[in-house]
């Protein structure tokens, strides 16, 4: 009787171990909503792939080649007006052109933000936590990192849903779509934001923060 019960404790043991698969993970901030199935099919059809280009002159608001040659000012990369474009497709503003030119327009979208963006409608969102469930509802919300040196240019992204799990998120940050050095529809916010040392993880004070915008204007599909 001992060792069938024994036999039988060990089959159970192994079953657990070795039969039976590891619940999934749990997403870490709430349910896509419709409103953000919406934005993640808004921004899947932005064009950000091939639009926006690394070192080339763009017009802002759609992302072409405006110059027939790489170089010149304003064409090193084009986060913030990729950002500016998507925000007024949305009804959203953000600063943009003419307000101020392309270059190192970045590190100028996060002082409006902090300094004028309440006015504008945007609110600061405290954690990674949050600001990946507001995009989840269909927020706008964007990770914006100012660059120490003045001279030098910042980097901000638009966050789109996802159900990642907790540990994933604590890890890598949010999911996002940008410009950039590299153009990315879905990417973390850790691998986007690695061209500027200190911006993930949070904490610091030259770290991501995050804003966001309610959205109450959809464009036609």
């Amino acid at each position: 009787m001992a060792s069938d019960m024994t036999l039988r404790s060990f089959c159970f043991a192994a079953a657990l171990l070795c039969g039976v698969p590891a619940a999934p993970a749990q997403p870490c901030c709430g349910p896509i909503a419709p409103e953000g199935r919406a934005l993640a099919a808004f921004l899947d059809h932005s064009g950000v792939e091939h639009l926006w280009r690394s070192g080339w002159r763009v017009d802002w608001r759609t992302g072409r080649i405006d110059r027939p040659a790489p170089g010149g000012p304003e064409a090193k990369t084009h986060c913030s007006a990729f950002v500016a474009a998507i925000a007024e497709r949305l009804g959203v503003y953000i600063l943009r052109p003419p307000q101020h030119p392309q270059e190192l327009l970045a590190n100028a979208q996060m002082r409006w933000l902090v300094d004028r963006g309440a006015a504008a409608g945007w609110r600061p969102v405290a954690t990674a936590v949050l600001a990946q469930s507001l995009a989840n509802r269909g927020f706008l919300v964007v990770a914006a990192f100012i660059n120490p040196n003045p001279h030098k240019p910042g980097h901000i992204a638009i966050l789109r849903p996802s159900e990642k799990s907790l540990a994933a998120l604590d890890r890598d940050g949010p999911d996002e779509t940008q410009a950039g050095a590299t153009n990315d529809l879905s990417v973390p916010l850790r691998i986007g934001f690695r061209h500027h040392p200190g911006a993930w993880p949070p904490g610091g004070s030259d770290a991501v923060r995050f804003f966001a915008h309610k959205v109450t204007r959809w464009p036609a599909s």
